[in-house]
Formats: C-alpha cells, structure tokens, sequence
C-alpha cells in the first residue's frame, strides 16, 4: 500500500502543478463593454470551444476533477493508517 500511495502523491504534485499553470496562462472572462454592444456574438465568441482557449478550459475542468478526487483518496488513506 505505501508504493500506491507514493504513486498517488506524485500524480498529485503533478496534477497540482499543472493545475495551476493552466489556470495562470488562461485569459480573464471579462467581456468589457463590448457585451453591451453585442460584439461577443462574433465568430471567435460562437466558436471559442474549438479554440486552444477553449481546450485549456476543458483540460483545466478535467486536472480539477482529477485533483479532487485524489485529495479525498489520499485523505482517506491517511485516515485508514
């Protein structure tokens, strides 16, 4: 069980890391006042999911997920000691 847990530590050191690059390399969702104006309504707006923008968001959703699922097995297995 320790090498299971060393393993699961280091997934979640990397995950950790990588976490937060993506969150620090990712754009504000401030639109501004070109909302107001209807200036989000653009190609770019409407098609932002296929974007490298909108794969980091994806990609930043599933490290999340992944981070805390980890955080309560690693949790739990701490208890169980």
């Amino acid at each position: 069980m320790a090498i299971l847990h060393t393993i699961l530590t280091i997934i979640y050191v990397i995950d950790c890391i990588a976490l937060s690059v993506l969150v620090l390399m990712q754009e504000g969702k401030s639109a501004g006042l070109g909302a107001i104006a209807g200036a989000a309504d653009t190609y770019w707006g409407q098609n932002k999911g296929r974007s490298m923008e909108g794969g980091m968001v994806k990609l930043t959703r599933v490290l999340a997920v992944i981070f805390f699922v980890l955080s309560l097995v690693l949790s739990m297995s701490f208890i169980n000691k």
